[in-house]
């Protein structure tokens, strides 16, 4: 499976210290260019700029083609901005975003949405974590100032319970 990932998280999961679950989970992860500047370059000594400078599990690529209208005219990001264009060049298996805006403009483009949340949950399905190691997980993100909503974690909490 392939992944293209944007920096939420990428972050996230460094804060909680399970980015190994990435490259447990899929074959190929793809960075954009402008994620990797963002948290390693621009991010450097904050959460996740280590561990991902030091990773040989993922491909750091920018997109194909370029847009001519400014990211934030779109009101996206560049690294967004990219994740999107190398998804459409790309064909992953998931588009790993977890801004808002991000999974629409990505939805309109009819390309598979995953967030952090979802990363956990295809983690607990693969047995990569326990229903336990789950919960804290998302509740750890929660303590750290991630914003995830009642409704996901009551949504999540219920998708653990499944067969």
């Amino acid at each position: 499976m392939k992944v293209v990932v944007n920096a939420t998280p990428l972050i996230a999961l460094s804060l909680i210290n399970r980015l190994d679950l990435l490259p447990a989970l899929f074959e190929e992860i793809v960075v954009p260019r402008a994620v990797y500047e963002e948290i390693v370059v621009q991010g450097g000594g904050r959460v996740g700029a280590a561990a991902l400078s030091n990773a040989t599990w993922m491909q750091v690529k920018g997109p194909d083609r370029l847009l001519t209208i400014e990211p934030l005219l779109l009101g996206l990001d560049a690294g967004e901005l990219q994740v999107l264009l190398l998804a459409r060049d790309l064909q992953p298996d998931w588009v790993l975003v977890d801004e808002r805006l991000g999974r629409r403009v990505a939805r309109v483009l009819q390309l598979p949405v995953k967030g952090t949340v979802g990363i956990l949950l295809a983690a607990f399905h693969a047995a990569l974590l326990t229903k336990t190691e789950a919960l804290q997980a998302v509740q750890q993100l929660r303590a750290q100032g991630f914003r995830i909503s009642t409704a996901v974690v009551a949504w999540f909490e219920q998708e653990l319970e499944q067969p």
